[in-house]
């Protein structure tokens, strides 16, 4: 793994939206998920279960937004051994709407 401390990275914004159809296989996904993501810097900002939709249509479920410190590391957690291996938990036991990496804003 490498350093996750780059000051000069720019923080990227991982949005996942699922539907939870096992809940006691989720919950072991989650009972996995906090000690894999911490080592790369990331930042858990929410989860909404019940999101207020604005415009447009949505499934029901879940949406999670972590802040990564890059995509590189976003990408390095993402493709990790450990979170692979994790992740078929998350398959069996959900749907999977989407799973988007949204950049911050460039300095200007």
């Amino acid at each position: 793994m490498t350093d996750h401390t780059d000051a000069a990275a720019l923080p990227v914004y991982f949005i996942a939206h699922i539907s939870v159809n096992d809940v006691d296989g989720y919950r072991q996904y989650e009972k996995g998920f906090f000690p894999i993501l911490k080592p790369y810097g990331a930042r858990f900002i929410t989860f909404d279960d019940n999101v207020t939709v604005l415009e447009g249509a949505r499934e029901s479920g879940r949406t999670i937004i972590i802040e990564f410190p890059s995509e590189a590391v976003l990408l390095e957690w993402w493709n990790s051994p450990e979170y692979v291996e994790l992740a078929k938990l998350r398959i069996a036991s959900c749907t999977t709407h989407s799973v988007s990496m949204v950049h911050s804003l460039p300095p200007r």
